[in-house]
């Protein structure tokens, strides 16, 4: 991805008002069709906008450099860089670029023979902070800061400046002249943030000077102090900024982490912040329910009858020791309902701008080893899932549009996106199991590994990385597959005999679902917690409150028939060896293995006394079968499915789950293991430990470029590893390659465009990943704030954002 468009997973949204579009936008306009969701932005004109205020906007961190061509460059580094410095192409609400007035008069091709020629001719009013004009000079030190030529600048990449041959200055010091040394269809995405020469000039300034500070900037606004002692970083109000003014005063990026924005919202320390489904919740309870404090949610809402008469009881009892800790733990709680309460009154004042980030969620397959390295298991695990299904559990609680994502390399909206999903099908049993058949996979075939074997891409390996948390509230369940009655977590099973009195004591509930945590008294579960009688999850994050364990996590009514399967088939094998036993006719057919095992018997019954030095033989162990679970070679067909363990991604963890389901019906068994969320992506995705997993990628305007590393064919190195750049799910082709090369190198964009829709396909075709839905983008916003909140696949206009005007008594009357 180009460094310009890099984001963490946690994925920085944005979004943009409407441009007039200049020379150089594209063509096509009608390609892609409308986004799958707008933005909501409370798009606002400028004469309502109050000039003026303060925003204070949350985001992940402070950053750890300002020069976005850097490798840590984050989601920070993209934001500031988007307000201070120069932006020659932004993206519109369909996440398509634009050229930006601020900065252009025009941006074209002008020739494309012998050599591709591309003319910028600058906006005259465009100046640095120090008064110096933008100009040619530094579009030639950003060129040879980037193009890859000089080892001692420290770049992440240099996708497209690679290609330049010069850079000139044209007729006027406004024009610029860069000419290519072979043709580049994603020429916009060059200079775009564009540095001053003073960062960019020398290895020296480029690698340090513009790390902690920037001294030169371009923007509607000015970089101001960061501070990292109050994790903020204020940007001014630029004086020299020559366009439309900024309405705000400053802009104040604040580092809070999202699972403790609600309560920064609350204590007036923020007014616009991204959140997750459970923050959005906590908002839209606040505005229904008027914050009433009646113990029904929050802290409260845990205590059940008993709890609460037991804690008076030692409260108020003889034992003086007890009695003081368990004031203490009163007092604590009680102040702890209260914060609760007053949280929940100050949250009326925002409201939840919604929409769909540029961002999907995919299922992707480890493809370099184990089963999914052969194309058609990894085929017949796509035709098994219902990506519709699990659109409609993560967005339709959420009142969003639910359409599974038809594209690896654009979005609805966007002129490159075209469903190609159909060059591998979609949800169709009967062919997936045709397809695991064809494979060598069968049901009810014979088990020779010892249990817990795997067939994927831990066979070689432990479960336990070292690094998974354990423990209370850590969404760490241990082990559990998909479909095994084994007491769901891995640890040490009880026998047969054990796990039926367990089931005994602990009923299920008359609707179906399986028992959990007591329920306090009174209290139901949370509203759409169960969308059926079948006990499908369509509230994913109710869960994460503690509500009950997922049903997908412990399949009570699936449980309870394997068991009774598995109690039949001792039942039939115990019958078959009394009947051995009471008829031990040689029909001449008995082996002399047999004969040998006969043999200590009648020694045994000669000399007594030998019988007592004999040692015991060791048991036997029964042969096996797969039953419903396909086997190959001896090898159950099971999958380790790993997911992230960390509070944020509770709808990831249901979607896993659900998807663990629709394969258990064809008989592919799943592993689901939760890992910690800082071991997740770097010692599972990107090391290839894991078989399927659940990740995002980002939307790009810009695909040949920022795509192709995603689904480049890996290539061996020398030490006889895999480089994989980034396609973690090392599954490519020489094809996809060349289509990608292909059309990064065609100036006609529609054409461009189609080769682009044909790698898509191929990549469809290969399944390797498979895109799901789009993921949600939910913002809390104070009402009165404008032009800023869910930007869906936009960019920021960062000088348009402010807070609306006071109603006039002439406006109340109309």
């Amino acid at each position: 991805m180009s460094q310009r468009r890099r984001r963490s997973l946690a994925l920085l949204t944005s979004g943009v008002l409407a441009l007039p579009l200049l020379a150089g936008c594209g063509a096509g306009d009608e390609e892609g069709g409308p986004a799958a969701a707008g933005q909501d932005i409370a798009t606002t004109t400028r004469d309502k906008i109050a000039d003026g205020g303060v925003l204070r906007w949350a985001v992940d961190a402070l950053p750890g450099t300002l020069n976005t061509f850097q490798a840590d460059a984050d989601a920070t580094t993209h934001r500031i860089a988007g307000a201070v410095l120069p932006q020659l192409f932004v993206l519109d609400g369909k996440g398509r670029p634009t050229a930006n007035p601020d900065y252009l008069e025009k941006a074209e091709v002008v020739e494309r023979e012998p050599k591709q020629v591309v003319l910028y001719k600058l906006n005259q009013q465009a100046v640095w902070s120090d008064g110096r004009e933008i100009g040619a000079a530094d579009f030639v030190a950003q060129w040879r800061a980037l193009n890859g030529k000089d080892s001692a600048y420290w770049t992440a990449r240099n996708a497209g400046y690679d290609r330049i041959e010069k850079i000139e200055r044209g007729k006027t010091d406004l024009e610029v002249k860069v000419t290519f040394v072979k043709p580049y269809a994603d020429w916009r995405s060059l200079f775009s943030p564009l540095y001053p020469k003073q960062v960019t000039g020398t290895p020296e300034a480029f690698n340090e000077g513009a790390r902690g500070a920037l001294k030169v900037t371009a923007g509607p606004f000015a970089l101001g102090a960061i501070d990292k002692k109050t994790g903020t970083a204020a940007l001014t109000r630029n004086p020299r900024w020559w366009g439309a003014p900024a309405k705000l005063d400053s802009l104040v990026l604040t580092a809070v982490p999202r699972s403790e924005r609600p309560a920064a919202l609350a204590a007036g320390k923020l007014d616009l912040a991204e959140i997750d489904r459970t923050g959005a919740d906590r908002i839209a309870l606040a505005r229904r329910e008027a914050a009433k404090a009646d113990g029904a949610h929050g802290p409260g809402a845990s205590v059940t009858a008993a709890q609460a008469t037991l804690s008076w009881a030692l409260a108020f009892g003889t034992d003086e020791a007890k009695a003081a800790a368990e004031q203490e733990t009163r007092k604590k709680h009680a102040e702890s309902v209260k914060r609760y309460a007053d949280e929940q009154s100050a949250l009326r004042g925002f409201t939840v701008r919604k929409s769909l980030e540029p961002a999907y969620t995919q299922l992707a397959m480890n493809g370099s080893t184990g089963p999914l390295a052969d194309e058609r298991v990894r085929r017949a695990v796509a035709r098994a899932l219902d990506r519709q299904a699990l659109a409609d559990i993560v967005l339709k609680p959420l009142g969003l549009p639910a359409k599974p994502v038809g594209s690896h390399l654009a979005l609805a909206g966007q002129q490159a996106y075209a469903d190609n999903s159909e060059a591998l099908g979609g949800q169709d049993a009967q062919a997936s199991q045709a397809l695991l058949a064809d494979a060598g996979w069968r049901r009810g075939g014979k088990i020779t590994e010892p249990n817990g074997a795997k067939a994927g891409a831990e066979a070689a390996k432990e479960h336990d990385d070292g690094k998974t948390p354990s423990g209370p509230g850590t969404g760490n369940d241990g082990l559990y597959i998909v479909g095994q009655d084994d007491e769901r977590n891995g640890d040490d099973k009880p026998a047969a005999g054990a796990r039926a009195a367990l089931k005994a004591d602990r009923p299920d509930h008359p609707d179906g679902r399986p028992e959990g945590p007591e329920e306090p008294a009174g209290i139901g579960l949370p509203e759409g917690a169960y969308g059926g009688p079948d006990g499908e999850i369509v509230d994913a994050d109710a869960f994460a409150r503690g509500a009950r364990p997922s049903p997908v996590l412990a399949p009570a009514p699936f449980a309870a028939g394997q068991e009774q399967m598995l109690r039949t088939q001792a039942a039939q094998a115990a019958l078959a060896a009394q009947t051995a036993a009471a008829d031990p006719v040689d029909d001449g057919k008995r082996s002399p293995a047999l004969d040998a095992e006969s043999a200590p018997e009648a020694a045994d019954a000669a000399d007594p006394a030998a019988k007592a030095s004999v040692a015991p033989a060791p048991a036997k162990q029964a042969a096996r079968t797969s039953g419903n679970v396909l086997a190959k070679d001896g090898k159950a067909l099971t999958l380790r499915f790993v997911l992230p363990a960390g509070p944020g991604s509770e709808a990831l963890r249901t979607v896993g789950e659900r998807i663990a389901q629709m394969l258990q019906k064809v008989g592919v068994q799943t592993e689901l293991t939760k890992v910690a969320d800082e071991s997740f992506f770097k010692d599972h995705i990107a090391s290839g430990l894991y078989d399927l997993a659940l990740y995002s990628w980002p939307a790009t305007a810009y695909p040949a470029t920022d795509a192709r590393p995603i689904f480049a064919k890996p290539e061996p190195a020398a030490d006889g590893s895999l480089l994989v750049e980034q396609n973690y799910t090392r599954v490519g082709t020489d094809h996809i390659d060349q289509l990608f090369d292909q059309a990064a190198g065609e100036l006609d964009e529609e054409q461009s465009r189609d080769l682009m829709r044909k790698a898509d396909a191929r990549i469809w075709a290969a399944a390797g990943s498979i895109p799901l839905y789009q993921r949600p983008e939910l913002v809390a916003a104070k009402p009165s704030l404008v032009n800023a909140g869910a930007f869906g696949l936009g960019a920021p206009r960062y000088q348009d954002i402010g807070w609306k005007k006071a109603a006039t008594a002439k406006d109340k009357k109309k």
